[in-house]
């Protein structure tokens, strides 16, 4: 079994959570045993598409006509694309009839979790949905003393030292990801850091959240797109990862705070239901209040140490390599299916 796996525009897409996703799908396979190749050209048994734009679309007919099994991936839903880039709402008309044609012409949709997956079946397009954690490589996140070296010494700039308290947030600059909430937290504790991981092109961030961003309190500090070592190193040092996410259809860096053991504070959202549980692996705020509550308490009283082996063992539980396994019999399935 042969495996092609494609993704549109790599360049462009290897900031966000998609391109996150390729890195983890591709070593899934391997691990797992089974034969990949992103070469469009290339002999293969089934096309795994992860992208929605004009050449996957092409992809998808050409395929179909050619009688190869297509599965695409549901990493989007019309419900994560609102108040995302600016102009959404122009975008989501092409954008969801993208995004429509791909699911209706599908054999088989993976999607990362089982909220995402009754999001998709609800649009009436296709029943056979499968879900399958995105995955995280838990080893890849064990701690380092390098890893919080690179940390420090990237923010020495701003005044970071080792002991300090901060919290931090990762995520495009989006309202979706509830970059306000972040900010009105922050403006609660001046005398505490808080850093927002991510970067966002001008011209695709909009007015309300630049806005946002212009008027951000001092005690924020942004630094862009990180990765590696100096990222491993913020979750191994936070005093807590705050995530408030309005929608998700997983959340790559949820499972990073869990596999580095980083206290986390999440919307209480859908999309964790039912994995991810309040006092017991998380803790989940409904509103900006509650996040505020929830940020004293840990400054004032810690994160409990059995919550934070309970997220670990949730994060073991979507390592890549069962992650493979999984995809490996959605793959098996549909070619027997086919035959």
């Amino acid at each position: 079994m042969k495996v092609l796996i494609y993704f549109e525009n790599d360049e462009g897409i290897k900031t966000s959570g998609i391109g996150r996703a390729l890195e983890h799908q591709l070593k899934a396979c391997e691990l797992a045993g089974i034969e990949t190749t992103r070469n469009i050209n290339d002999t293969f048994d089934i096309a795994h598409i992860n992208t929605y734009f004009n050449k996957s679309r092409k992809l998808i007919k050409k395929l179909k006509k050619r009688g190869i099994p297509v599965i695409v991936h549901g990493h989007s839903t019309h419900e994560d694309f609102r108040n995302s880039f600016a102009c959404w709402k122009l975008m989501s008309k092409f954008f969801y009839k993208w995004l429509d044609f791909c699911y209706k012409k599908a054999d088989m949709i993976i999607t990362p979790t089982p909220y995402s997956k009754y999001l998709i079946k609800s649009y009436g397009f296709n029943d056979n949905v499968y879900d399958v954690s995105n995955g995280i490589d838990v080893s890849g996140y064990e701690y380092k003393s390098e890893d919080v070296d690179a940390f420090y010494d990237r923010f020495k700039e701003y005044g970071l030292s080792k002991g300090d308290k901060f919290f931090m947030g990762v995520g495009f600059p989006f309202e979706r990801k509830g970059i306000d909430d972040f900010f009105e937290i922050a403006r609660k504790y001046p005398d505490t850091k808080f850093i927002w991981f991510g970067f966002l092109k001008r011209i695709l961030t909009n007015k309300k959240v630049k806005k946002w961003i212009k008027n951000k309190p001092t005690n924020v500090i942004m630094p862009g797109y990180c990765r590696g070592s100096i990222i491993k190193g913020a979750y191994h040092e936070a005093t807590a990862f705050i995530f408030p996410s309005r929608e998700e259809t997983e959340g790559i860096v949820v499972l990073e705070a869990l596999a580095t053991k980083c206290p986390l504070i999440v919307r209480d959202i859908g999309v964790y239901h039912p994995w991810l549980k309040d006092k017991e692996n998380v803790r989940k705020a409904k509103d900006l209040n509650e996040f505020i509550l929830l940020v004293d308490d840990i400054l004032k009283n810690g994160y409990s140490k059995n919550m934070l082996e309970n997220g670990y063992e949730i994060a073991k539980e979507r390592n890549l390599k069962a992650v493979g396994n999984k995809l490996k019999e959605y793959y098996s399935m549909l070619l027997k299916d086919k035959k």
